[in-house]
């Protein structure tokens, strides 16, 4: 059993807990000032507008599932969301209540939680996994929490690493150097764990940050990329390469 959990990247959640212990100092910065700091900032942002444009309108009550230090859950309470970010590091909330402190903003707190075993019942109109759900030991789990937490008709959403993510080369380090969990987390895989925890709706949107890739603009000289760029062929390569990555990697919706 161990052997098969680490050849899918599944490992301790005391690693989850301690992540943000053990990533040193730049670490911890790096993640505090996402996503600026981070070389994917464009896409990160790409893929947060992706998202409150599915989430239904504010004001709405939005749990963030895996906030990390809260970036994500600022920029939801920004729009004008009442959010509650949790995470299972008790030291990424000590930082991410700093934020609450220096923003000194209402409708935003953060809780220190496991995603997979939560008390919500019927709290919350929207929730989100934001490049958090892969981390989960069980993401079946983890859905039926979310489905509890959820009013009527409520709607959870999902923005994930899909096919190859366990095997890239940044996950495989974090695995060996902080015992954390990485999976790959296609939507065909989400859906399947949603449909158990009782979801009823879904659909699958392809992520907002290949649309570089589709027009051809990432700065790769592949033939892919050439193709792309030929008037010609682009609106048919355009809707191949976005029903490819809807299939291997996009944001699920999810309605109760």
């Amino acid at each position: 059993m161990e052997q098969q959990r680490q050849v899918w990247g599944i490992m301790t959640k005391q690693g989850e807990i301690d992540y943000f212990k053990n990533i040193g100092p730049e670490g911890v910065e790096h993640s505090i000032n996402k996503p600026y700091s981070d070389v994917s900032c464009g896409r990160y942002l790409m893929r947060l507008g992706a998202i409150m444009l599915l989430l239904p309108s504010p004001p709405a009550k939005l749990l963030d599932l895996g906030c990390g230090t809260g970036w994500t859950s600022l920029a939801f309470v920004r729009r004008g969301y009442d959010v509650t970010g949790q995470d299972i590091s008790e030291t990424a909330i000590q930082y991410a209540d700093k934020i609450i402190d220096h923003e000194k903003m209402d409708h935003l707190k953060f809780i220190v939680g496991d995603y997979e075993d939560m008390s919500f019942e019927y709290e919350f109109d929207c929730a989100v996994f934001f490049d958090s759900l892969h981390h989960a030991d069980n993401e079946e789990d983890s859905l039926r929490m979310v489905y509890r937490a959820l009013k009527p008709g409520g709607m959870c959403i999902t923005s994930e690493p899909g096919i190859g993510h366990s095997r890239a080369k940044g996950p495989v380090e974090a695995v060996r150097l902080y015992d954390v969990t990485e999976k790959d987390m296609p939507p065909k895989r989400i859906i399947r764990a949603g449909k158990k925890a009782g979801f009823k709706l879904f659909d699958v949107y392809p992520h907002a940050s290949f649309i570089p890739t589709v027009y051809g603009r990432t700065g790769d000289k592949g033939i892919l990329t050439k193709l792309l760029r030929l008037n010609a062929v682009r609106p048919f390569m355009a809707m191949s390469v976005m029903f490819f990555f809807k299939r291997v990697g996009g944001i699920v919706v999810m309605i109760k």
